[in-house]
């Protein structure tokens, strides 16, 4: 829901520095890959009981997320860099409640089990989508130049990112934001199947 209305305040400052990352030789996979590191690093802090270690971790997993599109915009996009952003955010999204799992499973992992649930479905909805608009050739830059079409939803990474940092300084609060959000993420994927069938009824 906010994704596009950041992009113009974030887009700035991370364009600037992976131009200054990408004069230095770095390339964007090589950020994509260490971000992902990172956030698995955040998960397994989290299932070990060290939450406040979790949420930097998560942070600089977010900033390798932002930068990685930043050094492929000034140096040479890529479908490979494209499918690899994509394909390990969604490793870092299913890995952060799954930790909370193991972290307290008894408190835990009903509310895990239905947030993970919820971004399935926000997850397949917004995919299949991105299939079918490549097919239709539709495009948009709402949320920013990117590698396929990003169908808008209640719950976008924004949101997201928001609600990982705030479990993880909270992480007895767990299961009442996983609840929470897994109903909000359930809306969002219905939101967007009817964008999907309104967009493609034609």
């Amino acid at each position: 829901m906010f994704d596009a209305r950041l992009r113009p305040l974030i887009d700035p400052p991370l364009n600037r520095l992976g131009r200054m990352l990408a004069r230095t030789g770095v390339g964007a996979n090589a950020v994509t890959v260490t971000g992902f590191v990172l956030g698995m690093a955040a998960a397994v802090a989290i299932a070990l009981d060290a939450p406040l270690l979790g949420f930097l971790l998560i942070a600089l997993n977010r900033l390798a997320d932002g930068l990685d599109g930043a050094v492929a915009r000034a140096t040479r996009k890529t479908d490979l860099g494209g499918y690899l952003d994509i394909s390990l955010d969604f490793f870092f999204y299913g890995a952060i409640p799954l930790a909370f799992a193991f972290q307290n499973p008894s408190a835990n992992a009903l509310a895990a089990a239905a947030l993970l649930a919820s971004f399935y479905a926000n997850g397949s909805a917004f995919l299949a989508f991105a299939i079918m608009a490549e097919k239709n050739k539709l495009r948009t830059d709402a949320q920013g130049a990117k590698s396929l079409y990003y169908l808008s939803g209640l719950a976008e990474g924004a949101e997201t990112i928001a609600v990982f940092l705030l479990m993880a300084l909270l992480p007895g609060w767990f299961p009442i934001l996983a609840w929470a959000f897994a109903g909000i993420c359930f809306v969002s994927a219905g939101s967007r199947v009817l964008m999907g069938i309104g967009a493609l009824r034609d």
